[in-house]
């Protein structure tokens, strides 16, 4: 089984979905493949990792600075607008867009509320 796309916690995870770093301070383009979770690998950050995705400069494939230094981790950051569009306009996606009218609703909010300046 390939891990291009999955769920773990309610969030989408895999190296088929774009995301953003998940350290506030850095918005590298990643994704949420097990090559950027913290956690050396682990699905969900193993014994060791928060399990959120950070680009290589800030631990991701590894532990982020946070789980290094036995911190509370950062927040994850919502989904990147190129996922949310592709959730919405994929074909792969209609069944999903047919099951879930509520999300649907919620990603067209948020793809419509991160356009305003």
């Amino acid at each position: 089984m390939g891990w291009s796309y999955g769920e773990v916690g309610g969030r989408d995870v895999g190296y088929g979905v774009p995301a953003y770093c998940d350290h506030p301070d850095c918005n590298a383009e990643i994704d949420r493949g097990l090559g950027y979770i913290c956690g050396y690998g682990e699905v969900g950050g193993g014994d060791e990792g928060c399990g959120n995705f950070f680009c290589s400069d800030h631990g991701g494939g590894g532990l982020c600075g946070q789980c290094t230094k036995g911190e509370t981790p950062f927040p994850e950051k919502p989904d990147h607008p190129k996922w949310l569009k592709w959730k919405l306009r994929d074909s792969s996606w209609a069944d999903w867009r047919k099951q879930n009218p509520a999300a649907v609703d919620a990603i067209k909010i948020a793809l419509r509320d991160a356009a305003k300046p």
